[in-house]
């Protein structure tokens, strides 16, 4: 007869896992002697190792009863349910793997591969870090609330990396990030800007837009990224030249679209009701309106 220690030893677990083991119902639990110790025969060992046998191999504990109590047929039947389980979840630690090696690219977590495409070839235009990053995160926000429209957007956004005027604009607001908002040279980037802005693809163009939740809407447009007075004012300019473009009142144009759009981590608002105008073009994608934001 052993002790619950010997028992643990000659099994090689812990005396935790044999009372664990008790606990479920696995494993009989012996009553005590006269000095108060329990004691274990051979059966609790040939138990125990049939019990330990499983778990090492991959049997939750919840389903050793199972296997243990069923005949041949029905054993292999569970071993195979048991097995096809484990061949899932080792999927899933492989692709967690995957995850936690790409952890220093936090764009290649958050993003569709799209995205991520958009992502790697901007990073040759030399831009600043914030602004890459800015970027990035108007990508990570409008796939989290409109993915699919984010999605089809993306395509011809990555078409014009290789357009020399929209490169032009991102790098024009790229130097702009700490300009005054007084400063002369704001005014050639809007006329730039406002070019570009009529020729592009908006978010708000696309099938679908109509159908994004006010609410989903307020949430894209109330990140604001990277707070730069020169980019609000330049975003006043553009929407005057987009209205005046549009032949729409520079005042119907408030809350609605404005030349934020063009900036690549901003998203279009919702085009004014009066006349079909363009809304300002983001190089995101992700639906914004209004107010000053990152390109």
């Amino acid at each position: 007869m052993l002790t619950i220690g010997q028992l643990a030893q000659q099994a090689g677990v812990s005396t935790k896992a044999i009372r664990v083991y008790h606990a479920k119902g696995l494993l009989p639990e012996p009553d005590r002697d006269a000095s108060g110790y329990r004691r274990y025969d051979a059966r609790a060992i040939i138990d125990l190792t049939r019990i330990v046998t499983l778990a090492q191999a991959g049997v939750p504990l919840a389903r050793v009863r199972d296997v243990l109590d069923a005949d041949a047929d029905r054993a292999a039947e569970e071993l195979d349910r048991i097995d096809a389980e484990l061949r899932t979840r080792i999927r899933q630690l492989q692709q967690r793997r995957t995850r936690l090696r790409q952890l220093d690219q936090p764009d290649r977590l958050c993003l569709p591969p799209e995205a991520v495409e958009f992502m790697d070839r901007l990073r040759a235009i030399g831009l600043s870090e914030r602004h890459e990053h800015a970027i990035r995160d108007g990508f990570i926000l409008g796939h989290a609330l409109a993915p699919d429209l984010t999605r089809a957007l993306l395509p011809s956004r990555t078409a014009l990396l290789g357009d020399d005027e929209y490169v032009a604009v991102l790098r024009g607001y790229d130097a702009a990030l700490d300009w005054s908002p007084d400063d002369p040279r704001l005014h050639g980037l809007a006329d730039a800007v406002t070019r570009l802005a009529l020729r592009m693809t908006m978010f708000s163009d696309l099938p679908g837009f109509d159908r994004v939740p006010p609410e989903t809407v307020d949430l894209l447009t109330g990140h604001l990224g990277i707070d730069s007075p020169a980019w609000a004012r330049l975003d006043q300019l553009i929407t005057r030249r987009l209205a005046i473009a549009a032949e729409v009142p520079v005042t119907a144009t408030e809350g609605h679209t404005t030349g934020t759009e063009v900036r690549p981590a901003a998203t279009e608002g919702r085009p004014a009701r009066t006349n079909r105008r363009r809304a300002r073009p983001s190089v995101s994608g992700s639906p914004r309106r209004g107010r000053g934001r990152r390109p």
